[in-house]
């Protein structure tokens, strides 16, 4: 498992440029909701602490994670920002539903990294249990959350 020995929330502030003349949009799916709600509280947390400042975060939110794609290119085209973050998690099921699901949104926001100047950032899980979501949105293996926020803060200055 790759995050068995990392902790996802775990970063050097030392080594991390200072966020407070950046902007940042945070796209949200409200599917698994307990889950995609501790995510963002894990990127907003760590964007802050970076020196974002309150005013440079948009927060959208979209029905899904198949939605997150349309929701980030509406951002993309709507606010300016320096960075994005597409938040979701899906959770495996009985049917080829995940498989569908998660295929079409890692390539959604592959193809915004191609089509924009701005970094998408992936911040969606996609596990086969929900103790495997939680375990990764502030349990066990730290928060996806934050590692997405440092990775936007690093992406956002390499594109400017």
């Amino acid at each position: 498992m790759a995050t068995e020995n990392k902790n996802l929330s775990t970063y050097d502030k030392s080594k991390i440029p200072n966020a407070k003349l950046l902007r940042f949009g945070i796209v949200v799916s409200e599917w698994n909701d307990t889950i995609t709600e501790a995510l963002y509280k894990g990127a907003h947390e760590a964007l802050v602490d970076c020196g974002a400042l309150e005013g440079n975060i948009v927060r959208w939110n979209v029905p899904g994670s198949f939605e997150l794609t349309f929701g980030c290119k509406k951002l993309l085209t709507q606010e300016k920002v320096d960075a994005v973050i597409a938040i979701g998690s899906v959770i495996r099921g009985e049917t080829s539903h995940f498989d569908f699901v998660c295929s079409a949104t890692a390539q959604g926001i592959k193809d915004l990294n191609v089509a924009y100047d701005v970094p998408v950032i992936f911040c969606v899980l996609t596990d086969d249990t929900i103790q495997q979501s939680r375990d990764r949105s502030g349990g066990k293996h730290g928060n996806k959350g934050t590692e997405a926020a440092i990775a936007a803060i690093q992406m956002a200055v390499l594109g400017k």
